[in-house]
């Protein structure tokens, strides 16, 4: 039996979009650390939850975690990755910025929305660098392993501390709350529709992806026999 969750996985994308592909400057491997490195693996449970929603479109290229007005350098169309690396030789003209909106941004917004009406909750599911990179307010910082968000109270208190304890039992970890993560757009937009948490595994190498992947569903699932 599926669990009634769905899952977003905004950030596991290494595409370029073709409409930028000639001006985008990024190499392969600078458009894989802006990424969320292993969360393709980490969360591939795609057959245990009720739904599923994720994008091969670099997170350097559309972020679908920021508000379609920020337009900070690391926001929503970005001209610098988290790292500081440049992503265009040339600057995007707005009418490409409104296309890549329209045809990345928006639809998976509206797939979310659509998802959510079968299910008790949504978890955006991320990785997160070890140490804070450069365009971050922890730069430098060693981070937690395991951190979950709630922010905004996109999630009822009794939901996201039962998670926690859930995740603590799972992992044997005290799991870090709203830190370094307070919770991203997706959370906080959509929580309206549905309970939203955030879920934020460190790239360190306290365990492997598989391992990872096996004590998350252990804690999922644990989360969802008490519902």
């Amino acid at each position: 039996m599926r669990m009634p969750i769905l899952v977003s996985l905004p950030h596991a994308g290494l595409k370029i979009a073709h409409e930028v592909a000639d001006i985008c400057v990024l190499t392969d491997e600078q458009t894989a650390k802006d990424s969320d490195e292993g969360a393709s693996e980490i969360y591939n449970i795609a057959e245990e939850v009720e739904e599923y929603a994720t994008t091969d479109i670099a997170r350097a290229i559309v972020d679908l975690n920021r508000a379609p007005d920020d337009f900070r350098p690391d926001g929503v169309v970005k001209t610098v990755t988290c790292w500081n690396d440049p992503v265009y030789g040339e600057p995007l003209s707005e009418k490409k910025i409104k296309l890549l909106l329209d045809k990345y941004y928006y639809p998976y917004h509206e797939k979310l929305k659509s998802l959510s009406e079968k299910v008790l909750l949504g978890i955006d599911c991320h990785t997160m660098a070890a140490k804070g990179p450069p365009l971050s307010p922890d730069t430098g910082e060693e981070r937690p392993y395991i951190c979950l968000s709630n922010g905004g109270h996109t999630c009822p208190d009794p939901w996201f501390e039962l998670m926690a304890r859930c995740f603590e039992n799972s992992f044997g970890y005290n799991i870090s709350i709203n830190y370094p993560f307070k919770g991203g757009y997706i959370i906080r937009s959509h929580k309206t529709e549905l309970p939203w948490i955030q879920i934020e595994f460190s790239r360190a190498d306290f365990m492997n992806k598989d391992e990872k992947r096996k004590r998350l569903l252990k804690a999922l699932r644990e989360w969802c026999g008490y519902m």
